[in-house]
């Protein structure tokens, strides 16, 4: 004979409701991802895998250590990178066992702690390196932005004016353009590069707003009536940005080397500005009485430079779905 399901009573429904209720194990319940319907953006997606790249934290760690170094030097040295005593210090080896200490990293010829220039040495180069992908950024993305967005003739005059400026060698032209002033500081050695820098940004953002502008939001926005400045930075600028970005931290390290090599051939940051690639340059003259001259500042370079650069590889790597 069939079973007939039994009728619910109000007494099995009183002791359902007072049963309590039995806990999902964690390994059980689903994934904590976004709801549904709601996809992660671009930015949010990117940051996802940023945060398990191995080489984004190293670089982030590394850079976040320069920042500091950069905005306070006094946190890791009270010595002087200036005052020099001859008597005592004249190229004296590093003192490895000291840490931190003035003399940890030796002296140079004129009695000057190794290890106090290179922690005041990074903010000129810190400086420099943000100061001009500011402004490379800023110019190169405006030139590209109207070139792709309007094309036509505008883009033909921007582009010749692009192929202008890239065929002027990058360092050759900053060097030109510094032997005219008497006194270069930071934003002379930053507005010479700057002025020459930022043509790869421009074609970049160009060849992004052209693809981006045939999307069909960019369509919708169009047809409902939206101007060019709201299509352009509503719309536009916050999808074709994603490559700029890239290269422009990509293009950071290469500022800071440029300013070293301008320091390093004497055209860029001189005494009493403290410069790691003066420093170099300094170092060449006893390298092979006293390497750690040349040495110590040559390895905080690199350092500073790879981190940059492995930043921008790995942030790259993050916005582009092709190289996932």
């Amino acid at each position: 004979m069939p079973d007939v399901p039994m009728k619910a009573t109000p007494e099995a429904a009183t002791l359902k409701a007072t049963q309590p209720a039995v806990p999902v194990p964690v390994d059980e319940r689903p994934d904590s991802g976004p709801a549904p319907g709601k996809p992660r953006s671009l930015w949010s997606d990117a940051w996802h895998d940023l945060r398990r790249k191995p080489s984004f934290l190293i670089s982030a760690g590394l850079i976040l250590l320069f920042l500091t170094i950069a905005a306070f030097p006094g946190l890791f040295t009270d010595a002087s990178p200036r005052d020099g005593d001859l008597t005592q210090f004249y190229l004296q080896k590093p003192q490895l066992t000291h840490f931190f200490s003035p003399e940890w990293l030796g002296y140079d010829a004129q009695g000057r702690s190794i290890y106090a220039r290179i922690i005041h040495g990074t903010r000129a180069s810190i400086i420099i390196g943000l100061t001009v992908t500011a402004i490379v950024f800023v110019l190169g993305s405006l030139v590209g932005m109207l070139a792709g967005y309007f094309g036509g003739w505008v883009d033909t005059v921007l582009s010749r004016v692009v192929d202008t400026f890239m065929g002027i060698p990058f360092l050759l032209g900053a060097m030109v353009i510094l032997v005219s002033f008497d006194v270069r500081g930071p934003m002379v050695i930053s507005l010479a590069l700057a002025v020459l820098g930022w043509t790869t940004i421009a074609r970049v953002m160009r060849g992004s707003v052209i693809q981006v502008k045939q999307a069909d939001y960019v369509q919708a926005a169009r047809s409902l009536g939206a101007g060019t400045s709201r299509i352009l930075l509503r719309h536009i600028l916050p999808n074709a940005i994603a490559p700029v970005i890239v290269v422009a931290m990509i293009a950071l390290g290469g500022y800071i080397s440029a300013e070293a090599t301008l320091s390093y051939l004497g055209i860029g940051l001189a005494d009493p500005a403290v410069s790691w690639g003066g420093d170099i340059n300094f170092g060449k003259d006893s390298i092979r009485v006293a390497s750690h001259v040349l040495i110590f500042p040559s390895i905080m370079l690199s350092a500073t430079i790879l981190a940059f650069l492995m930043m921008g590889d790995a942030v790259r790597d993050a916005l582009d779905p092709k190289l996932r």
